[in-house]
Order: structure tokens, then C-alpha cells, then sequence
């Protein structure tokens, strides 16, 4: 079973950068899309950014412009550059296979708080 391992997070003010890394536990080669998620308090979890394996890359209209994602197949990992951040990107941040339910295995994610 794939797992995912998420870092990165962390407190920063608004218009400042983060770079969340996902370590992933088997080979990431088999799922041909992964995304980084978000879960604000009080919200459902979103999709915010997802990458085809030969790195085609969907956002969210809300992150569009800002923030990165990318995947490095060969050391099983993807990342997620954040830029110009603002309050509302405050949530947890999770990285899966895009199309990920509940009901799938998810890691512990990672904190990002975006305060002045």
C-alpha cells in the first residue's frame, strides 16, 4: 500500500512562500495523478493542484498563479510551492492520488498558517 509522509508547513505571514514536500512509500510511478489537498477548519477537504505523470498540472482557480506543483518519479516525491500566500490558504495540507476518498489511506499532513 502507498503511503504519504507530508512537511513543509509551518507559520508565515501573508505574502510570504512555503515549499511542502510528500514522501511517498512505494513507487508514485503506478499513479498517474497526484495532488496536494487542503482542509480549512470547518471545510471540506479540496483539491487544490494535481500532476499527470508526465507532469501536466491542474490548480484550483484560487491558487492559480502562486502556487507549483511538481513530482520527482525517480525519488518518489511531490512538491508544492507556495507563493504570495494569504490568510485564506491557512488549512492542512495533504498530498494523495488525485480522485483520493475518505475512505483511502491519508497521511498526517502538514500545517500551514498564513497570520500577520
Amino acid at each position: 500500500q502507498v503511503q504519504f509522509v507530508e512537511s513543509g508547513g509551518g507559520l508565515v505571514q501573508p505574502g510570504g512562500s512555503l515549499r511542502l514536500s510528500c514522501a511517498v512509500s512505494g513507487s508514485i510511478f503506478s499513479i498517474y495523478r497526484m495532488g496536494w489537498y487542503r482542509q480549512a477548519p470547518g471545510k471540506q477537504r479540496e483539491l487544490v493542484a494535481s500532476i499527470s505523470i508526465d507532469s501536466r498540472k491542474n490548480y484550483v482557480d484560487s491558487v492559480k498563479g502562486r502556487f507549483t506543483i511538481s513530482r520527482d518519479n525517480a525519488k518518489n516525491t511531490v512538491s508544492l510551492q507556495m507563493n504570495s500566500l494569504k490568510p485564506e490558504d491557512t488549512a492542512v495540507y495533504y498530498c494523495n492520488s488525485e480522485g483520493a476518498t475518505s475512505l483511502d489511506y491519508w497521511g498526517q499532513g502538514t500545517q500551514v498558517t498564513v497570520s500577520s
